[in-house]
């Protein structure tokens, strides 16, 4: 409360004379027997207003009704009395030295004036009272008297106090984003702003042991947090709390009264805060140095509480993005990308580290899926990941890397003590699983990858356990296998693949198929996206995921990349010459293609060979572009954005996208994985996911690709929840450009 300490007394000369008492009661009787008056007193009896009349030696010589209510004193203790006994005994000191001044200068500045001040009714409760002073001279009366009349302003200037204090909290935390700590104390700061002399604190789940998270200012003495710190408040104690705050005893006063007396405090009131649905997510707590303000203090703390339910939900839904770019949302294991950095992290100290990489994957999965549906299926993989988070007790880091498989980390683990850790993983996994009566035995395969002795790296541990996780695959299931160079086959195969394919690169004879992209609003042709294809004489088709992962290991990548965008706006060109129209062509690059600075000036080189314009190209990135983001290759992709190419980000959401990362790069579209859309129809879990990749991506004003559509069904889904465009076999396969040419003509004959 910042009113006015200003006094009501305005002194007549020398009232600091002792005149005694006979004089005061003489001049009592002489003003209340005049009868000129009478008739004005007793108009001034009965007002609204509280009035009262003092001599020039500061007596009561008339004080109305109104103001006995106004005080709650009443007439016969008031009258005859110095006005100082109206005045709060704290400002008492204050009024003395005023009246003194006044009397030395002979200044009569107040009179005439009409301020706002505080006051102190019998009860003790801090008032607020707008107040006006008027010099009165009394026919037939000696001396100068003055009146003050007071009005009861406590309710206008709490209800302005309360407006303000909302109209704070709410621009701060709607405009501000500030994280939970800062926009908590800024909350907590304001109201002990609005409550004279107490100390908002917050108290809101995220300690240890269940035990309590403390928001406050400064004010806040040290010891008192940390005694706060130590509370564990019942669930049931802040439920009852929820339509009667708690006055006097909050959940932690009992424990801690004696040290917060100790600083002053002789009360606190608390109020739960909750979630929206009326669950409890914290306590605000007012602790006070004057228990006269309780009243107001709980109008301020009910004003405020609501604000701090949208500061804690603001911060969960913080938290709860950080989990979604961390975790995998079936299991809440670790996803890929959370997990390759505690491998990085674990392989950097390299003189101390041994540990062991294990790749599990569940056996005949595919047919429990088909035999008992998907949603067995995702309880199978929730119950893998529960016994494993049970067989670790907190030792392992566990990952869900992808549908059926999971990686376990064993630190402090050498090869020696690998195959007791497998058996145990596999004997925990092959306990029966009741289903409808039933019990299901599931069975693991394990790949085995030991640190520093089968690779100095995440990456070569993982993919050595992936080769021996086939070996374990090929020679019965259910057991483990550890990496072996020597029988490494997949090796091999590598490098006669990475031979015959630079021969393939050389002599340019990889192909470019198509793939149409729709439009969800309009059903028109969106673009194309285009992949490289090869067909060997001799080895035959050869899947992209195998020679696009040998082209990255043996350094072809950057050609490929080079050839693609190349032939791509080759072929654009083509189409627009014979009046094909294709709106976009999108190319995919690798990681090794945004380190090289000259890439920006080639993409430009080739629009302006191929007279295109630069929006009819978009460049796709993967997740490893994301998770290597420096500056170098930021400032690659804000080149090739600045010549007006699209960006897209693609396979976003298998678990190695980060979110926290997106909003980082300029990036104009993002493509939702196909995984994702497989069982759409029927997988609430990939539908969830979906809708909020497109709200995020609307929110970011991107396009928004979903890769995979192959049911008419998955189409009126994904058109429900607004995606913008679709790609997948329900519209065609990836055809080679002639093909395209053909199903764009098909198109237009039949009106689409």
């Amino acid at each position: 409360m910042s009113q006015s300490r200003a006094v009501m007394a305005v002194s007549g000369p020398d009232s600091r004379a002792g005149s005694g008492l006979q004089k005061k009661n003489d001049d009592m009787t002489t003003y209340t027997h005049s009868p000129d008056l009478q008739l004005s007193d007793l108009a001034l009896q009965h007002i609204p207003e509280a009035v009262v009349l003092i001599n020039d030696r500061n007596d009561i010589v008339f004080y109305n009704d109104a103001a006995q209510r106004l005080w709650g004193l009443p007439r016969d203790e008031v009258m005859g009395q110095n006005v100082r006994c109206l005045v709060p005994p704290a400002y008492r000191a204050d009024h003395d030295g005023f009246i003194a001044r006044h009397l030395e200068a002979g200044s009569h500045h107040n009179v005439g004036t009409t301020r706002d001040v505080e006051f102190v009714n019998a009860g003790g409760e801090v008032r607020r009272g707008r107040l006006s002073l008027s010099q009165v001279v009394r026919p037939g009366l000696p001396g100068i008297f003055y009146m003050g009349v007071m009005t009861d302003v406590t309710q206008e200037r709490n209800a302005e106090s309360i407006l303000q204090l909302r109209n704070d909290l709410l621009r701060s935390l709607t405009t501000e984003k500030l994280p939970l700590d800062q926009s908590g104390q800024f909350l907590c700061q304001r109201i002990e702003n609005t409550v004279s002399d107490c100390c908002a604190v917050l108290l809101h789940p995220g300690g240890r042991d269940g035990r309590m998270d403390v928001t406050a200012t400064t004010t806040l003495p040290r010891r008192m947090r940390n005694a706060l710190a130590t509370c564990v408040p019942d669930a049931a104690a802040v439920a009852s709390m929820k339509d009667d705050p708690a006055v006097a005893v909050d959940l932690a006063w009992t424990r801690h009264a004696v040290l917060a007396r100790s600083f002053g405090f002789d009360m606190c009131v608390a109020a739960p805060v909750t979630t929206h649905d009326g669950t409890p997510a914290g306590i605000l707590a007012l602790y006070l140095r004057d228990s006269s303000v309780k009243d107001w203090a709980l109008a301020v703390m009910k004003a405020a509480t609501p604000f701090c339910t949208l500061a804690l939900g603001r911060d969960a839904a913080r938290q709860r993005i950080s989990e979604l770019s961390e975790r995998d949302t079936l299991t809440g294991l670790l996803n890929r990308s959370s997990l390759n950095r505690y491998i990085e992290t674990m392989t950097s100290d390299r003189q101390d580290a041994v540990f062991t990489v294990m790749v599990l994957n569940i056996d005949s999965f595919r047919d429990i899926n088909n035999a008992l549906g998907h949603i067995h299926a995702d309880n199978f993989l929730r119950e893998v990941a529960k016994r494993l988070q049970k067989l670790s007790a907190g030792r392992y880091i566990i990952s869900r890397s992808s549908g059926d498989e999971f990686i376990v980390v064993v630190p402090n683990c050498p090869r020696a003590l690998a195959m007791d850790q497998a058996t145990r993983i596999i004997r925990a996994i092959a306990e029966p699983i009741e289903v409808d009566d039933s019990a299901i035995t599931l069975s693991v395969s394990i790949g085995i990858a030991c640190f520093p002795d089968d690779g100095p790296d995440g990456e070569s541990l993982l993919g050595h356990a992936d080769v021996a996780l086939q070996q374990a695959k090929n020679e019965g299931r259910g057991t483990y296998k550890f990496a072996d160079s020597s029988k490494n086959r997949l090796a091999q195969d590598r490098l006669l693949l990475g031979s015959a394919l630079h021969e393939t690169v050389s002599k340019g004879l990889l192909h470019l198929y198509y793939q149409p992209q729709i439009d969800t609003m309009t059903g028109a042709l969106y673009g194309v996206e285009a992949l490289a294809r090869w067909h060997h004489p001799h080895l035959g088709n050869i899947f992209p995921s195998r020679f696009i992962a040998v082209a990255e290991e043996t350094g072809q990548i950057a050609a490929i990349g080079r050839w693609s965008l190349q032939e791509a706006c080759r072929q654009m060109a083509q189409w627009d010459r014979e009046g094909i129209h294709v709106p976009t062509v999108a190319v995919n690059l690798s990681a090794a293609h945004f380190g090289d600075h000259s890439v920006p000036d080639y993409i430009a080189g080739l629009l302006r060979t191929y007279d295109l314009t630069p929006d009819r190209l978009t460049v796709e990135i993967t997740e490893n572009v994301m998770m290597e983001s420096g500056k170098a290759t930021h400032d690659v992709l804000q080149a090739i954005r600045n010549i007006g190419v699209g960006l897209s980000m693609d396979d976003f959401g298998t678990g190695y996208s980060s979110l926290s990362r997106l909003t980082r790069l300029p990036l104009t579209e993002i493509k939702i994985d196909r995984s994702f859309i497989n069982d759409f129809e029927h997988d609430t879990n990939a539908q969830a996911v979906t809708t909020a990749v497109i709200g995020i991506g609307n929110r970011l004003g991107m396009t928004v690709v979903t890769e995979g559509v192959e049911t008419v069904q998955q189409r009126q889904l994904l058109e429900d929840l607004k995606c913008d465009v679709m790609q997948g076999y329900l519209f065609a396969r990836p055809l080679p450009a002639d093909e395209l040419e053909k199903w764009i003509r098909t198109r237009e004959a039949a009106g689409a």
